[in-house]
């Protein structure tokens, strides 16, 4: 077996029953806040990252595709509030807001499938505009005050009533979304996927629906995405339009660069730095001999920075970049020689 899988898996193996233990390891504030929220956004990194690294499409449209299932969730379940105020059952309000979310999210891939790089980048920016202003302006589904009052299942609980408990909901379906990705990516789907990538003309004179291998792709991306919108929802209590703001679009992008748009791993990795650093720095303003640097967003831009100059692959690809020069290194003659 390769000796660097190996060391990987022994680190991922350490890292799960570190996150298995972690009520027990750390306080409840970091566990309900910080690696909840690290859980939710890698979980939206992760559907950019797989576009990103399997189908060769950068997408800005995933943190709207969040959005639109927090917002259908919100008009479903709540009372007395912004929105549809329907009233149902939050158990009944999550199949809606999934399938209308990835519905959505098959509409778009199809209309953006047969463009590439930077054009569709700008189109699926495009999305997340449109998102925005539609919740922004239409008082009816939200307005720019959004819903509040949003809650989970009796059963999972608020943060307040329950804690932990959302926190672990979140783990288990990272875990399981990570593996149905790692499976995918193995089938003849994933394989063919992968070919669209890098030759779509090749695959496309083989028969292949290069197309329709995008549009399901995204779909794929906008059903994790949508998931992740439900549990912002139960963990956040609201949502409005700022959430899917271009601000959040660009963060989103930059937790997967940080963490390596390579590597379906690196979009936890990627969240989980981008809110530590968020926690810590996010109300410091940086200055040195009286001269003001800038705040959270010119420190976070610096990183962002460095880590696309230094190493195109975020901080995965330092690991296997140190890696690579560890075992390149010779070993030490031995003494008496």
């Amino acid at each position: 077996m390769n000796p660097t899988r190996t060391v990987e898996r022994s680190i991922a193996g350490v890292a799960l029953a570190i996150a298995v233990l972690a009520p027990l390891l750390f306080s409840t504030y970091t566990v309900d806040q910080l690696l909840t929220e690290s859980l939710i956004f890698g979980i939206v990194a992760m559907s950019l990252v797989f576009l990103a690294s399997y189908g060769g499409m950068v997408s800005l449209a995933q943190t709207a595709l969040f959005g639109i299932a927090g917002f259908v969730f919100g008009n479903m379940t709540t009372i007395d509030t912004k929105g549809l105020t329907l009233g149902y059952s939050p158990w009944v309000g999550i199949i809606p807001a999934i399938v209308i979310a990835t519905g959505i999210g098959l509409i778009y891939g199809g209309l953006a499938a047969r463009s590439t790089g930077i054009y569709f980048l700008m189109i699926t920016l495009t999305y997340g505009v449109i998102a925005n202003l539609s919740f922004g302006q239409i008082e009816r589904i939200s307005g720019f005050g959004g819903i509040s009052g949003i809650v989970p299942p009796s059963i999972i609980g608020t943060t307040d009533q329950h804690p932990h408990r959302l926190y672990y909901v979140s783990l288990v379906i990272a875990l399981l979304l990570y593996a149905l990705l790692r499976y995918l990516i193995r089938t003849p789907f994933g394989i063919a996927l992968q070919g669209v990538r890098d030759e779509p003309v090749r695959m496309s004179s083989l028969g292949y629906g290069v197309a329709l291998h995008r549009t399901l792709a995204f779909a794929l991306g906008a059903f994790i995405a949508s998931i992740a919108g439900v549990l912002f929802v139960w963990w956040n209590g609201h949502i409005d339009p700022q959430t899917i703001g271009l601000g959040a679009t660009i963060n989103v992008l930059i937790i997967a660069v940080i963490g390596g748009l390579r590597r379906i791993e690196g979009a936890f990795v990627g969240a989980l730095a981008y809110v530590y650093i968020n926690d810590r720095l996010a109300e410091t303003d940086f200055s040195i001999g009286g001269y003001k640097l800038g705040t959270f967003n010119s420190l976070i831009g610096l990183v962002f920075l460095a880590i696309v100059l230094v190493s195109p692959d975020g901080l995965l690809g330092l690991w296997e970049r140190a890696v690579g020069l560890l075992q390149r290194r010779p070993l030490a003659p031995a003494a008496g020689d």
